[in-house]
């Protein structure tokens, strides 16, 4: 079978699962992995809220420049992923595409870290993104409370910074302002 067909089939397969799952294409393989724990929800939610001034218009008082989108399905390479928080910069999407997947690289996106998506998240899901040219990457884990910062050079990651706690921390590519980390843990 050809991976073009695989990955017809697995995304088929995808269209067909319940509401309380995410479903993933990766190398044509569909990985279903159960719909995020409210902490989860919360912590992607409060990422979302600390970073809502850079996706507003330059005019307004935050720094602006980017789109910025909660779960949204990205068609990356043949690749169906759906990271939590996906991040634009404006020039590259002037405008927000009317589609269910979005096929333009993101410059930067988060995935927030539970024990079902843990795994994925940092293995297979990573070579995409890094594959696929995204430049910056955040891993947030709620569980130790921690925030991992990545940029990608040439065709691999480098951490730039783990940070814990509760503290103010300037994070490539939003480091105009503080984002303090306690409000990331706030339930």
């Amino acid at each position: 079978m050809s991976d073009k067909t695989r990955t017809e089939r697995a995304y088929e397969a995808l269209e067909r699962l319940p509401p309380n799952v995410v479903g993933e294409i990766i190398d044509g393989e569909l990985y279903v992995t159960p719909h995020p724990g409210t902490v989860h929800v919360r912590t992607a939610g409060q990422v979302a809220r600390a970073l809502w001034p850079f996706d507003e218009e330059p005019e307004q008082e935050g720094p602006g420049g980017w789109v910025l989108l909660p779960k949204t399905e990205l068609h990356l390479g043949g690749d169906v992923l759906v990271p939590d928080l996906v991040g634009w910069r404006r020039e590259r999407m002037p405008e927000i595409p009317d589609v269910v997947g979005v096929e333009l690289t993101p410059d930067w996106l988060c995935e927030v870290l539970s024990p079902s998506t843990e795994h994925l998240d940092r293995t297979l899901k990573l070579a995409v993104y890094a594959r696929e040219g995204v430049k910056h990457l955040w891993l947030v884990d709620p569980r130790p409370q921690t925030l991992e910062v990545y940029r990608l050079e040439g065709s691999r990651w480098v951490l730039l910074g783990t940070h814990p706690g509760n503290g103010p921390v300037r994070a490539e590519p939003f480091e105009a302002i503080p984002i303090e980390l306690a409000a990331l843990w706030e339930r």
